[in-house]
């Protein structure tokens, strides 16, 4: 039997580490990085030197959420901000898999067919979030959202509302 992968390991590390590569140029704090295939399944995943034990988490729940709901994280939380049951009930449907702030980029094909999604932690989320779209976009692909929150560089730890 032979599978046909939409979303080659070659590529996933592309855009693992142009995302940790994008992540150290602009000095953020240490970032874990997965990618998942549209099935979900983990292509590629690296965690830098003193990322919290949390971030692999933190960033899978990003990926696997965005996917989940065919949407980026960031509108993920944007839409369910303000309808606290339904969050609660997504949250409890992905046995609390679900992480719905920024960092949950999805990875559109040149047709628009989504063929997984990268999940980033680590920073801000907007920052995390910047990470992905620019690597998603170097390595070829489009990204869902297409553009990042144009406040990303401002954003700081002790000023965000999530990471």
């Amino acid at each position: 039997m032979r599978l046909k992968t939409l979303l080659p390991l070659d590529t996933a590390t592309r855009i693992v580490d142009e995302a940790l590569r994008l992540a150290r140029q602009e000095q953020m704090l240490p970032q874990t990085v997965v990618v998942l295939d549209s099935g979900g399944k983990i292509i590629n995943v690296k965690s830098e030197d003193g990322a919290g034990l949390l971030r692999f988490g933190i960033a899978m729940g990003k990926a696997w959420g965005a996917l989940g709901m065919g949407i980026s994280s960031r509108l993920v939380g944007d839409r369910l901000g303000s309808r606290a049951t339904f969050l609660t009930g997504v949250t409890a449907a992905s046995d609390g898999k679900f992480i719905p702030v920024p960092g949950g980029v999805l990875i559109d094909d040149a047709d628009g067919f989504t063929i997984g999604a990268v999940g980033i932690s680590g920073d801000t989320s907007e920052k995390d979030e910047y990470c992905a779209i620019a690597a998603i976009i170097k390595a070829g692909y489009k990204s869902e959202p297409a553009e990042v929150d144009s406040d990303w560089q401002t954003s700081n730890l002790s000023g965000a509302k999530d990471n």
